[in-house]
């Protein structure tokens, strides 16, 4: 069956790129009204953006969606990845500015939150994407595929010069709670480079070595170092279960990346919602929501450094 929160939760902090501070609600909803947000600080006009993948301006360095009227909220991916691992279909998320709160740069702050505010089953049943046949986007040495399979599965692979980060892969099957196991408590990572060409282009005004991974060469100069040895790769799939949330609805298939990123997840959803035959919805049987995303989760899997 569907879910939502049993009860709201709130959370307070900066935004990444806009380095101000942002205050965020996550609010219970009714079977069926999906995810959208509401923009409290707009006073005239439409104030809701649903989370959708065709509200999505495509951009390099978060996910931005806007409504008809023009209104967005931006950086949204790691709530929303918070929500799908947890099985959270239902949500209204308030929030008083443009851009999502960064917290420490996962999605382990808004898990905690949500399982401690316990889930409520709804009455209505939970319907999946099912992938029917493979869809793919490519955009040089980057690309991305949606494939048919019987459960949610992220496979990813980065490649980047700096040693600390380098080669990594990693496959997982997002059913019974692994993401909150094994991905939400990554964090989003970054070159010194890449920050210090952002300050100069007005963006990651909010960033820390507290909010963020932060690599030099061979080097992590944020304190503490790493939670994982893989821990880009980790930040990379939970980006991707975040942007694949904009479906609408949980997918049955096989997620595969290399050296993707947000505007390539959402072309992919894009161009399989305009491939013919390319998936279709069902209605989950009680052995099909049991290895959903989120399926049988508790506090207790929380990883200890979150």
């Amino acid at each position: 069956m569907q879910r939502t929160l049993k009860q709201s939760v709130t959370f307070e902090g900066v935004g990444l790129h806009s380095g101000k501070p942002a205050h965020l609600t996550v609010r219970p909803a009714q079977a069926g009204h999906g995810i959208k947000f509401c923009r409290t600080d707009i006073a005239i006009g439409d104030a809701i953006v649903p989370a959708r993948w065709d509200a999505v301006e495509q951009g390099p360095l978060c996910t931005r969606i806007v409504n008809a009227s023009g209104v967005d909220v931006s950086t949204i991916e790691h709530v929303m990845a918070a929500l799908a691992g947890c099985g959270v279909y239902n949500a209204l998320i308030e929030l008083d500015g443009p851009e999502v709160p960064i917290l420490d740069g996962s999605a382990a702050p808004f898990v905690r939150r949500f399982l401690e505010a316990g889930l409520a089953q709804l009455e209505e049943p939970v319907w999946a994407i099912r992938i029917l046949r493979d869809v793919e986007v490519c955009r040089g040495d980057a690309w991305a595929r949606l494939s048919p399979a019987d459960e949610m599965q992220i496979d990813f692979s980065i490649d980047f010069e700096d040693a600390a980060i380098g080669r990594q892969q990693k496959t997982l099957n997002m059913a019974n709670g692994s993401f909150v196991r094994e991905l939400c408590d990554s964090r989003t990572f970054c070159r010194q480079a890449d920050v210090d060409a952002m300050h100069e282009q007005g963006l990651a005004l909010g960033g820390t070595l507290e909010n963020a991974v932060v690599v030099e060469g061979d080097k992590v100069l944020s304190p503490g170092g790493l939670r994982h040895a893989d821990e880009a790769v980790r930040h990379k799939m939970l980006d991707a279960l975040g942007d694949l949330a904009l479906a609408g609805a949980p997918i049955l298939g096989v997620y595969t990346g290399a050296r993707a990123g947000h505007a390539m997840t959402n072309a992919l959803l894009r161009k399989l919602f305009e491939a013919e035959g390319a998936f279709c919805f069902v209605r989950c049987t009680p052995a099909q929501a049991a290895r959903l995303p989120g399926a049988g989760v508790h506090l207790g899997e929380m990883p200890q450094v979150a």
